[in-house]
């Protein structure tokens, strides 16, 4: 039922629907423990999955237009996509420099706030935002976004 409802939410996208039906079960186990009993357990289990579903494919799609304020996604798509038609973000992550790169994967990637970095990483988050927005300049000028 939870694949079948991500499935249908995603527009048939494979790949995002097994993501979104993870991501579902993961805060369903977190969750749990907020079921009271007050409906039936398919009804709630239909709620928290319809909730989480449509806000991880939200965080899914939007995230290369959040993150480089791209308007027109069929232009992102292209430019995103390799020879083989494969979205490559890896390759541009893997040639930031090495605090660069990992402050972003925490933060854009990882969803962890500055003060998380800054502490994971025993430095300021003044330089944690520095070494965030340096990553972003860098990928954006690397795919053709200045």
């Amino acid at each position: 039922m939870v694949h079948g409802l991500c499935y249908r939410l995603t527009g048939g996208d494979r790949a995002l629907a097994e993501d979104a039906t993870q991501e579902v079960f993961i805060q369903l186990w977190r969750k749990i423990g907020n079921y009271r009993g007050d409906s039936k357990f398919s009804t709630w289990l239909h709620s928290v999955s319809s909730n989480v579903c449509v806000s991880y494919i939200r965080k899914q799609r939007g995230w290369w237009q959040r993150m480089f304020n791209i308007e027109d996604s069929a232009a992102m798509q292209e430019t995103a996509e390799g020879s083989t038609g494969e979205v490559d973000i890896e390759a541009y992550v893997q040639r930031l420099p090495e605090r660069a790169r990992m402050v972003f994967v925490l933060h854009a990637i990882e969803g962890y706030r500055h003060e998380e970095i800054a502490e994971m990483m025993d430095m300021a988050v003044g330089s944690s935002k520095a070494q965030f927005h340096r990553a972003k300049q860098l990928m954006q000028e690397w795919m053709g976004y200045e």
